[in-house]
């Protein structure tokens, strides 16, 4: 940008807007970056409800998830149980009829040869006596039929085995294809389980992201708003203060002081001299208003802290020997001081005429005194009439006073606006602060949330619960309970083929 449109940019009125304070009710007009600051704060505050909402509305739909799918899980696994209990109970029931069954077989087999066999007895003692022959075809014939019916049992037996072996075998199909569905079901709840947990991780690291930019960015406002109170809109990069000042000058000295004078005090007559004389008249060459001007920044002594207060006695005594109407000071002393940051300070207590201020209202400084001046111009003039014409100079003193009451009362109340403008800074850094450790709490709280959830184990869920604890023991256990009880029914069997054996 050139040197000309920087000037023309500056010398450019900045756009004002008007707000109503809503307690007194007082229009007061604020510059475009003052009124970009409030509606930032308010922006920010709106924000940070609406993402405090979000934030507990996230929250409240977590934990209505978790409980969802617990209920869901519960529920399938009390349905799964429910079906393997009825199968197991039909099982159970065709196992019994079909042991009745063996048992009633067994028994009327067991009856008839046991009625064949007195009957064999009887016919073997009533053939005894006849004939010895007789008696010897009758054996031979009743072992023949008792072998005959021995091999008849031992095939029914042998029949009722393989029904039963079918049984067992189609029981432990159904309990395999039974724990395979419920297999299936637990991978798929893992598998849902691990897709909400991923989804839980991904939001959280989202939000992290965003909180660590917010963060950031209030971490930058805040250095800015402390940049800006402590020096605002002075840039002292690789420049003395006295070269800032002159170049803040010139730049409006073409628009806004075309007739002024402003030059370094090079005149040491009287054995010391100020920094800069400021001098403006009107178009008949008539003085509107004087300024000496005195320049201390922190850099020009590094060995010892100086005070403003230092420098006012030989500031007064310059502005009377160089004949100026004002005396004003801008320092960077004393930067830790709330006197001088809150804007112009007045110092009539110690010296007439006299003004403290910081670099940043050097410009207005002017401004504020020239267009005084040129209030009392009008009562200059006039007074030269008045002492063409032998009037009374009383009228114009108090005029003079009048117009001094006035003047004052303006600098007390920009004075009044400067200090509110430094308050509300002060105000937006706190509360950007607050933001700031808000958000990191926020953050805390979702990582210990994050740790208790990683914590939530299937066994922790099921540790005060007995009747959880012992169905998901149940989905572990019914191979072996099946295999043990198939064993059981072996040895049983084995046992009554083996008695039949003996009869």
């Amino acid at each position: 940008m050139s040197t000309a449109s920087a000037q023309a940019q500056t010398a450019a009125p900045e756009r004002t807007n008007e707000i109503i304070c809503p307690n007194c009710h007082k229009a007061f007009k604020i510059d475009k970056a003052g009124y970009a600051d409030i509606l930032k704060q308010v922006r920010d505050t709106d924000f940070e409800q609406q993402l405090h909402e979000r934030l507990q509305w996230a929250e409240k739909e977590k934990n209505n998830a978790v409980e969802l799918t617990k209920t869901q899980v519960a529920s399938a696994m009390q349905k799964i149980c429910a079906a393997k209990e009825a199968e197991i109970i039909a099982l159970n029931a065709q196992l019994s009829a079909v042991e009745s069954t063996r048992k009633l077989a067994v028994s009327e087999a067991l009856r008839t040869v046991e009625k064949e066999r007195d009957a064999l007895l009887n016919q073997l003692e009533q053939t005894r006596r006849d004939s010895e022959a007789a008696a010897q075809l009758a054996k031979v014939q009743l072992q023949h039929e008792k072998h005959v019916t021995l091999a008849a049992k031992e095939t029914a037996a042998q029949q009722l085995k393989a029904q039963l072996e079918s049984i067992e075998l189609d029981k432990r199909l159904a309990i395999s294809e039974a724990l395979s569905e419920v297999e299936k079901q637990r991978d798929n709840l893992r598998a849902d389980l691990d897709r909400v947990a991923l989804e839980k991780q991904l939001a959280e690291k989202s939000l992290k992201d965003r909180y660590e930019t917010q963060i950031k960015d209030r971490d930058d406002a805040i250095e800015r708003l402390r940049d800006m109170k402590a020096r605002l809109s002075t840039k002292m990069v690789g420049e003395t203060l006295e070269q800032h000042c002159e170049t803040e000058f010139n730049r409006i000295r073409a628009t806004a002081f075309p007739r002024a004078y402003f030059e370094k005090d090079n005149d040491v007559r009287s054995g010391s001299k100020g920094d800069y004389i400021f001098r403006d008249t009107d178009e008949a060459g008539t003085e509107i208003v004087s300024i000496m001007f005195e320049m201390k920044n922190e850099s020009d002594r590094t060995a010892t802290k100086n005070r403003n207060e230092d420098f006012l006695r030989e500031l007064d005594k310059d502005r009377s020997e160089k004949g100026c109407e004002y005396a004003v000071l801008v320092s960077l002393l004393e930067p830790e001081s709330e006197l001088y940051n809150t804007g112009i300070m007045d110092m009539f207590h110690r010296y007439p005429k006299m003004y403290v201020g910081r670099p940043q209202f050097f410009i207005p400084m002017i401004t504020l005194l020239r267009n005084a001046a040129m209030n009392s111009l009008k009562y200059k003039s006039e007074l030269s009439l008045v002492q063409a014409q032998n009037i009374d100079l009383t009228t114009f003193e108090a005029d003079l006073e009048t117009f001094k009451l006035a003047f004052a009362k303006n600098y007390d109340l920009a004075s009044s606006r400067f200090q509110t403008a430094i308050e509300e800074i002060d105000k937006s850094i706190v509360h950007l602060q607050k933001t700031k450790d808000a958000l990191i709490g926020t953050d805390r709280n979702l990582r210990l949330a994050n740790d208790k959830a990683q914590d939530v184990t299937i066994k922790k869920l099921t540790r005060n619960n007995p009747t959880m604890k012992a169905k998901f023991a149940e989905l572990t256990s019914p191979p072996l309970a099946a295999e043990d009880s198939l064993n059981e029914q072996s040895v049983n069997l084995a046992a009554v083929s083996g008695g039949g054996g003996i009869w």
